[in-house]
């Protein structure tokens, strides 16, 4: 799919870095207050720095996982609207 991930990079503050398969790139945040329940592990930054790409989604170890499609939305969003993906 057109938004499956191609590159991802952690950033401080709990913000990623996401290119995607058709070149649109861009930051996307995480809101602390959203990192709960499966999602809880992401709010230990070692932990959060280990996130990786598996099958076009981003990932991270013990099958945590964000879907790519919310966080195509908000990159593809407009610039000056602040949007959050949890």
């Amino acid at each position: 799919m057109h938004w499956d991930v191609i590159e991802v990079k952690a950033e401080p503050h709990y913000r990623l870095f996401v290119r995607f398969q058709d070149g649109l790139a861009g930051p996307v945040q995480l809101r602390p207050e959203d990192l709960t329940g499966a999602l809880a592990p992401l709010r230990n930054e070692k932990f959060f720095a280990q996130v990786f790409i598996d099958y076009g989604a981003v990932a991270w170890p013990g099958e945590i996982d964000l879907a790519p499609d919310a966080m195509y939305t908000q990159v593809a969003g407009p610039r000056d609207e602040v949007q959050h993906v949890g």
